[in-house]
């Protein structure tokens, strides 16, 4: 195990060298940018986000547009963007893309960069080196391998079908660009998270949104601030999966599983009478059942006793402050 560890070293080593030799790197770099956004404490998130966000984003058009993870800048109503050499620049919130995690601004001083292209994030496989780089240049760059590209769900009713995992894990993750070796961007962080690897034991590592995802959405989220897609039915649960069980572990106050009488402690059983085997088999499920507004009939174990729980699922943006707001 010793010995592949620093074989993997070496390569990324190897790696890096090679691309700092081309003085493109550093231009290239110049449009990563660090992201700072305030939130209102009344807003939906204030109280799981936080009102004080930082991270990274990528400029991806020369009309000024930003790429980030989208819970940098979701309700945000002061958005401040550093760019190379320290500028500064307000920006104004573009959209956010639930599904996805993709969250997009725009500068209102557009800096002196070339945006990054996007490249193809279908093309990037296991064993893979890229890149990760946050704002700040080539001393906030590592060389990092792809451990993985399993799908993914989150507790709070998400789901990714080909995220890309990568080791060794960057610190300051969120928004942060994943390159390939041609100089494309391919991927969004998103997440810390550990992942098991066979013969290596449980990896420290990140989770990156593939680039492809934006593609069919990118002129939706500038158009309209979101995906035209019909909304999922959301229900507002926190979720944990143990054995391939489904256990509530939280209910969004005011939200529709809250009004329904779902509660912490609840174990899924059934969506509308069919058997749930894990969090990504549950949101199949409740989201193939129609887009949101349908009626969700959860069977759950409360206790010994099993019931029947319906629920009118709702569109999760209108919980939140969303918007165009300019600082």
């Amino acid at each position: 195990m010793k010995r592949r560890v620093l074989i993997a070293l070496v390569v990324l080593l190897a790696f890096t060298e090679a691309l700092w030799a081309d003085q493109k790197a550093e231009e290239m770099l110049k449009a990563i940018v660090k992201i700072k956004a305030t939130v209102p404490k009344e807003a939906f998130t204030a109280g799981s986000l936080g009102t004080e966000r930082e991270g990274h984003g990528v400029l991806i058009d020369s009309r000024g547009y930003i790429l980030t993870i989208g819970y940098l800048i979701a309700e945000a109503d002061s958005i401040e963007v550093v760019g190379p050499e320290g500028k500064n620049s307000g920006a104004t919130f573009a959209g956010y893309d639930y599904a996805t995690g993709f969250g997009l601004l725009k500068i209102d001083k557009p800096f002196d960069v070339l945006p990054m292209k996007l490249g193809e994030s279908s093309k990037v496989k296991a064993g893979d080196t890229l890149l990760v780089a946050g704002h700040g240049g080539a001393d906030a760059v590592i060389a990092a391998q792809v451990v993985s590209r399993k799908e993914f769900a989150g507790y709070w009713e998400y789901l990714v079908e080909e995220p890309i995992f990568t080791a060794p894990a960057y610190l300051n993750f969120g928004g942060a660009a994943l390159i390939d070796p041609s100089g494309f961007l391919v991927g969004i962080g998103s997440l810390f998270t550990q992942i098991a690897i066979p013969g290596v034991g449980t990896l420290p590592c990140n989770m990156f949104v593939p680039i492809d995802l934006l593609k069919p959405i990118l002129d939706d989220l500038i158009a309209k601030g979101r995906s035209r897609r019909p909304p999922r039915p959301w229900l507002g649960v926190n979720s944990e999966e143990a054995h391939g069980r489904i256990f509530i572990t939280k209910v969004t106050p005011g939200g529709p599983a809250e009004k329904s009488g779902l509660v912490p402690g609840d174990l899924v059983l059934t969506v509308n009478g069919k058997a749930v085997n894990g969090q990504a088999d549950l949101y199949r499920k409740i989201w193939g059942l129609g887009s949101a507004g349908v009626e969700v009939t959860l069977g759950v174990l409360r206790g010994t006793l099993i019931q029947d729980i319906r629920i009118k699922s709702a569109d999760r943006y209108q919980f939140l402050l969303m918007g165009p707001k300019k600082i």
